[in-house]
């Protein structure tokens, strides 16, 4: 049995992910999250593997490419966000395969000098296990309202070049 991964455009494959993410993520469970309120940024790329039963979309990764300001100094960064895997799909490696794939889209991209997610508690050690590190400085966003200290959720970082681990972090733009 083969798994096939595609990596196609952001908003042109978002009809292919959205029944996915309402199905992981329902107006039921965004309402209890301590980022329901936040507005997102639409992914670049989409990581996006299908179950090899054919019963449909499994797992999705988004991928973005933003140049941020770290520190004071510009910087072009990759992230990871809208990480979904369907229930019954999950505990078999779809969602590091589709990570690993979105690293590597990451990677081929010269400018790129690190990756930046964000996540909840209970999926530290997930990404702990696949080389992220938890980034211990300030990160700031744009909202609706005006730009935002984010504190929705913990930010990590992922060594394309170097990633810092501390400092401010100004993602110039919605967060993902």
């Amino acid at each position: 049995m083969s798994i096939e991964i595609d990596i196609l455009n952001g908003d042109a494959s978002w009809q292919r992910a959205e029944p996915l993410h309402r199905a992981v993520w329902g107006a039921h469970v965004i309402a209890r999250q301590p980022w329901a309120h936040i507005e997102w940024a639409h992914a670049d790329l989409r990581v996006l593997i299908d179950a090899p039963d054919d019963s449909g979309l499994a797992c999705h990764v988004g991928i973005y490419f933003r140049t941020i300001i770290w520190n004071g100094h510009k910087v072009h960064v990759g992230g990871i966000g809208g990480v979904a895997t369907r229930e019954d799909c999950r505990r078999r490696g779809y969602a590091s395969l589709a990570i690993d794939a979105a690293v590597h889209t990451m990677r081929a991209n010269d400018a790129v000098k690190f990756a930046v997610l964000f996540c909840e508690p209970h999926n530290f050690a997930f990404y702990q296990a696949r080389g992220w590190h938890p980034f211990s400085g300030e990160v700031f966003c744009e909202q609706p309202s005006g730009k935002i200290r984010f504190e929705a959720m913990a930010p990590f970082v992922y060594d394309i070049v170097r990633a810092p681990r501390q400092g401010k972090i100004d993602l110039c733009g919605l967060p993902w």
